[in-house]
């Protein structure tokens, strides 16, 4: 057993020794993730020393975030990484192909070539808010946000007194996520993710030491039973979802699991983190948009909404909505992130959405991306689906896609086609664990317009047809 195999030395507490076996031994992944490690009692006499000296060293595990405590069953394992050396590589790529300037299919949507808000209007809006406003622009504003831009969302999406009062102005849905995990999340607290999951969240998450549990998405949200499960033997603080167009998946959570999943967040009491970043693009009418928010009865939801997809994605601008009870402690997270948000933007933004520029803006977007799903989706059927499987999101910017057949890896995949100029994202940037998204991966339209995506699906289909036919 390896526990032969800890050495006491004189220059090191026995706790420390055991810490930094135990430690080495997840790393290198010869204790798995989720392995139960020996009891107190039985560790402390095969090393014949005391219950406290085992204690400690499980406690430094733990604040370390290599384990974890389940209440009555014991202490497990908790491996710390989430690929972050692919992740380096993955964002390392782009920053090299821009800087050639090479011509390129963009199928992750990482870069931003194209800008399909008229930025005609976007100079209209800003020059009329200078005139109307002068130097009060370079002013910064309360850590929650502009006041008329908070009260200029709550009358265009909520018409609601008690909301308005929880709106926080954040840059962006990735700060809105961290915001959250400060505000409530604490080492070794439980949260439950989509599984797949956006890959933001996760590395969030796991800074915070949280333990992750994940839940398999289907085709109208996570399995609610599965989630019963998790929720009767562990204490979870948090559950994450996507609530519309999920990433990847592009999965929309139907109206009776919502209402399931709200009615379990009240009984076993932890909290809904909402993330509605896309549910403007709805392709297909025969979705319905209603918010976890919307229908959210017990004070639940925290709902963080970002502009930066309808708006301009280089400005980064946002909202959240927090339960009353956590006001505060949004508020004093918000301020160790950033004291507050550009003056000017959010003076834009307000503008934006007060005299309903958004509306004629969503639907130029609605129009265009439309096309460019429905040749995606055109192309997927005609050139891929001999080798994959994937189910049409109905909206949003991506289609999520499974491999068939067990003979490449998605890491592998994206390698090759990256010498053919063609980006996609791989599936492991949205699993926990990274094995599990071996066999998929994401493509998206966001910045690939209907020719591009032609000739991108043409060399997917090159690449596979390589694969599978020799």
């Amino acid at each position: 057993m390896w526990v032969d195999e800890i050495k006491f030395t004189e220059n090191r507490p026995k706790y420390i020794e055991i810490y930094l076996k135990i430690k080495d031994m997840i790393e290198n992944e010869l204790i798995e993730d989720g392995d139960k490690l020996p009891t107190i009692r039985k560790l402390s006499e095969e090393l014949n020393v005391n219950k406290i000296t085992v204690i400690n060293a499980y406690k430094k595990l733990q604040s370390e975030g290599y384990a974890y405590q389940k209440i009555g069953s014991g202490t497990y394992a908790k491996r710390k990484e989430i690929n972050f050396n692919f992740r380096r590589e993955y964002s390392k790529t782009f920053k090299i192909i821009e800087s050639k300037n090479y011509n390129f299919v963009d199928f992750t949507g990482e870069t931003t070539k194209e800008i399909l808000f008229p930025i005609k209007d976007f100079k209209e809006i800003i020059n009329k808010v200078l005139d109307r406003d002068g130097e009060e622009v370079l002013l910064s504003h309360s850590t929650f946000g502009y006041k008329p831009l908070r009260s200029t969302i709550n009358n265009a999406f909520w018409k609601n007194k008690k909301e308005l009062e929880n709106i926080l102005i954040v840059s962006g849905a990735q700060q809105g996520i961290d915001i959250c995990s400060k505000a409530i999340i604490n080492i070794n607290d439980n949260v439950v993710v989509e599984k797949p999951t956006y890959g933001g969240a996760l590395s969030v998450f796991k800074w915070r030491k949280a333990n992750i549990f994940e839940i398999q998405i289907e085709d109208d949200g996570i399995d609610v039973e599965g989630l019963e499960k998790i929720l009767k033997n562990h204490r979870i603080k948090a559950l994450y979802v996507m609530s519309y167009f999920q990433n990847p998946t592009g999965v929309s959570y139907s109206l009776e699991k919502k209402k399931k999943i709200l009615d379990l967040a009240n009984k076993y009491d932890f909290y809904i983190i909402e993330d509605d970043y896309l549910s403007e693009l709805i392709y297909e009418q025969t979705l319905e948009y209603v918010p976890f928010k919307k229908l959210d009865i017990y004070d639940r939801v925290i709902y963080i909404k970002s502009f930066s997809k309808i708006f301009l994605p280089g400005i980064r601008l946002g909202y959240m909505i927090t339960p009353t009870i956590f006001r505060e402690n949004f508020l004093k997270s918000k301020l160790n992130t950033d004291i507050s948000t550009s003056s000017l933007m959010q003076r834009a933004l307000e503008y934006y959405i007060k005299n309903c520029k958004w509306k004629e803006n969503i639907l130029l977007l609605s129009k265009e991306y439309k096309k460019r799903y429905k040749t995606m989706d055109k192309e997927i059927e005609k050139n891929l689906s001999k080798y994959v499987e994937y189910k049409k999101p109905k909206g949003g910017l991506n289609f999520y896609l499974k491999l068939k057949e067990d003979k490449i890896s998605s890491i592998e995949l994206f390698l090759r086609l990256r010498e053919k100029k063609v980006f996609i994202t791989p599936g492991i940037m949205f699993f926990k664990n990274k094995k599990d998204g071996d066999k998929s991966f994401r493509i998206g339209f966001f910045q690939t317009d209907v020719e591009k995506i032609k000739e991108g699906i043409k060399k997917i289909k090159e690449e596979l047809d390589g694969v599978y036919n020799n």
